[in-house]
This record gives structure tokens, sequence and C-alpha cells, in this order.
């Protein structure tokens, strides 16, 4: 893999950001080949490592929970992905989608990574989270593993701080360069629930048109294969408009970063610079609305260069950084 220069080091507000992690990210074994591999979690790693990062709260992810899966999962679905975890070589739950014997821990952990996530920003022990963590999630249907993901992290999130906080609205924005359906479909008849996207279109999963709107809670701003930063810049704004109106408790970010240029999944064109600055314009709403509640999970990013500066520009964006 190629050397990833650290980005340079940033003037922060008092701003705390924690970072979860775990060892088992890297112990969900794709087949040769697959884009969503362990590496991610390496470039991920590497440039968090560097001295700009040195103040974020660094803490472990815990293991999710049956009963805070099962808000946003169907009992069965559940159970299914429990009983295909094999104790040796792949599974296949669709031709996307392939477990090996580390992924049931992976997979929970980055449910309790959300979880936890939540916890800190409600009791106000952080400002703001990210989680470092696969599989990513905004592709699990309510009962239908797909694209690479089994829970949908984003979604349980959501769901976890209305059950244990009394959050009364909870916004997921979501900047992957594929719909986050999974999540739309979870969302899709709650009021309470808000979900916006940017992404391109047509691309998998196949959804994401600006006329999938839910209950009047579902809002896409779909974007063409070659569109740059300007075209997604007015895709975001028209989302956060959106969400303005919403007043949320709490953001959600299914944070996707394969959007980015480089990425050979998509045909955005994307850069560190336009994560950063939609990083701080889901700040500032959440400022606004939710005390500056902002929990952002990791979603897509399959370059590993474009992957690790992308992520390096959006959490020092967390941490208060503004010399973007």
């Amino acid at each position: 893999m190629a050397s990833i220069a650290a980005p340079p080091a940033a003037s922060y507000k008092a701003i705390m950001t924690a970072l979860f992690t775990h060892p088992s990210s890297l112990s969900h074994v794709t087949p040769e080949g697959h884009p969503e591999r362990p590496d991610r979690i390496r470039a991920i790693d590497g440039i968090l490592a560097t001295p700009p990062f040195e103040r974020l709260l660094r803490c472990e992810a815990p293991l999710g929970r049956d009963e805070d899966i099962l808000r946003a999962h169907a009992a069965a679905h559940l159970q299914r992905i429990r009983s295909a975890a094999p104790h040796q070589g792949i599974e296949y739950l669709d031709p996307d989608t392939a477990m090996s014997p580390g992924t049931l821990e992976a997979a929970l952990r980055a449910v309790g990574a959300a979880t936890a996530a939540v916890d800190l920003v409600f009791r106000g022990e952080a400002d703001n989270a990210f989680c470092a963590m696969r599989p990513p999630g905004h592709h699990a249907e309510g009962a239908r593993p797909m694209g690479f993901c089994f829970f949908n992290q984003a979604a349980i999130a959501a769901l976890y701080a209305r059950a244990r906080y009394g959050a009364a609205r909870v916004a997921v924005v979501d900047f992957d360069v594929h719909h986050g359906n999974g999540t739309q479909n979870i969302f899709w008849s709650d009021p309470d629930l808000f979900y916006g996207s940017t992404h391109q279109m047509p691309l998998y999963s196949g959804t994401g048109s600006s006329t999938e709107t839910g209950v009047g809670n579902i809002f896409n701003a779909p974007l063409r294969a070659g569109d740059g930063g300007e075209q997604f810049r007015e895709a975001l704004a028209s989302v956060t408009h959106a969400l303005d109106g919403f007043t949320p408790d709490l953001v959600i970010i299914s944070a996707g970063f394969d959007a980015h240029h480089r990425d050979p999944l998509g045909s955005l064109r994307l850069t560190e610079a336009d994560f950063a600055w939609a990083t701080l314009q889901l700040m500032q709403l959440a400022e606004t609305h939710a005390h500056g509640r902002v929990v952002s999970v990791l979603e897509g990013g399959y370059d590993l260069q474009g992957l690790a500066s992308s992520v390096g520009a959006h959490v020092r964006a967390l941490m208060g950084g503004d010399d973007f």
C-alpha cells in the first residue's frame, strides 16, 4: 500500500471527539479481491495515528446488544446472521455479502460502537464521535443483509437514542456514493426519523429517487456520474434545508467516502475538502438543534489513499478544524 501523508496540523476549537475502534474490524475477512477488506481499517488507523489526532478520545467498541439490533431488524434477520456465521471458510449471504469466522463479532461491535457513541454524546462526555468500524451497515434492510452490510448501525443508533434518551426526532444523513436503501427501508413509515441522502444514480442499490419520500421524512438528492464538488454541495444543501425544518435531537452521519474521485466503485469526483465541508455543515445544524450531538459511522470508501485522506478531513472537521 502506498504511504499516506498526514494532513497538516489545524487550529482546533475546544471540541471533544470520540473515536471508536476495535481489532475485530480486521477479523472480518472477505474473499480475495473484495473491495470491502481489512486494509480499509488499516489505512484509517494509519492516518488517525498521526499527530493532528492525538487528542481524540479513543474508545474500544463494545459488543452490540440483541435488544438494540431488534429495534431495527426482524428477529429472523438476527437469527439468520448468527446461524450463518461459519467456523471456517467463507459463507455467502448473497453474491456481495460474505461472512468469515470473525465477521459476527465485527458486525456486533460495529453496532456496539454506534450505540456507545450515542451514550457519550447524550451524557455530555463527548461532543461528537466517529466509529471507524467495519462491516458497513446502510444497505442492511429490516429483514435482509445485502451490499456488504449485516446490521444497520446508523438506524440502530437512531432507534437506540429514542429508546434510551427520549430523543423525539433523529436524523441520518448519508453521503456515501451508494444510496442507503436499508436505512430508508427501516425509516420509511416513521415521521420522527429523517433520512437524507446524496448519492450517485443510477448505481447500486437501484433506489434513491427524489420521488421516494416515505411519509415526508425521506429526502433523496441524487447526483449523476461525473458530478463533482459543486453539484454535491448543492445537493447536500437541499438535504440540510429539509433537515433544518425537521429540528433533530441527534444527527447521525452515514459517512461513506466512495464518492471520492479516486474510488473504483463510483463515478463522482469529490475531494477531501468536500467531505470536510459537508461535515461542518452538519455540525452547524446539530449545534442549532441538537446541542451539537453528532455520531458518524463509517460506510463505504474503497480506494485506500482516498479513504484515509477523506476520513482524516472528516475527523479533523469533527474536532473543530476549520482550515478547509
